[in-house]
């Protein structure tokens, strides 16, 4: 039987990679988790089926493209009524291709900049009154990129300065009632796609980091899952997760 007193959260892009272990994190501390997905269907449909078979009633998903206003307003409403209450929003989903500022179109500017600012922002305004609610926390997923730029992405680089930002002006501007925080990965996974960032790259990106390696979505997740359950006083921080390559940008 479900715990109706659970909390509750809200994942975009949590069908795989790191939301998924995120979402994973979170049911295990005893969440009640929302994957939101936009075309992975049989992933989130497996994903929520096993969190079911664990704990009855604990988790659903919601299909939602990110680039639409409406479906992202949408997609608040169902989340908040789906247990009629939301403890947590994590702003995971993202895009991120290349995109050289003599090539970009207006179309990836409106893919990309939907996705990663426009999104979290209408999402965070959707769900501000039921999170005020639960006194509730929102993190976001942002990126090292956010503060030094990566060569022929300045609509992402853009994004997630956006996103840091943001991440700040809520901290601020919605306390006491909602905390805010965000997490800024380094190298964790791979982008998904051939030839987004070939092995040559890996390697100099390694070379810069630290610690010597990627890292992995546990790294992530943990974190995530300190910012909303662990860390009461947090607000307005932007933990970087990168195993020091932040340090020799």
């Amino acid at each position: 039987m479900s715990d109706k007193t659970a909390p509750v959260a809200l994942i975009t892009g949590a069908a795989h990679r790191l939301g998924a272990r995120t979402a994973e994190r979170l049911h295990q501390r005893g969440w009640r988790v929302i994957i939101h997905y936009r075309s992975r269907a049989q992933q989130a449909r497996k994903l929520v089926d096993g969190f079911n078979a664990r704990r009855r009633d604990s988790a659903v998903a919601l299909q939602a493209d990110l680039t639409d206003v409406e479906a992202v307003e949408d997609l608040a409403r169902s989340a908040i009524a789906t247990w009629e209450r939301l403890d947590g929003l994590i702003n995971n989903a993202s895009v991120f291709y290349p995109n050289p500022t003599a090539e970009a179109t207006a179309e990836d500017w409106d893919r990309i900049l939907h996705t990663n600012l426009r999104a979290p922002f209408v999402l965070g305004q959707a769900c501000l009154s039921a999170l005020r609610g639960s006194h509730g926390s929102i993190v976001n997923m942002i990126d090292i990129y956010s503060e030094r730029p990566l060569a022929d992405h300045p609509l992402y680089c853009s994004s997630k300065a956006g996103l840091a930002m943001l991440t700040k002006s809520w901290a601020k501007d919605l306390a006491p009632e909602v905390r805010v925080n965000g997490v800024s990965p380094g190298a964790i996974l791979w982008p998904e796609g051939d030839g987004i960032i070939d092995a040559g790259y890996q390697r100099a990106i390694l070379a810069k980091t630290p610690l010597a390696r990627t890292g992995n979505p546990d790294d992530i997740a943990g974190a995530v899952v300190f910012l909303l359950c662990d860390a009461p006083f947090f607000t307005g921080q932007i933990l970087s997760v990168d195993g020091g390559r932040s340090l020799n940008m």
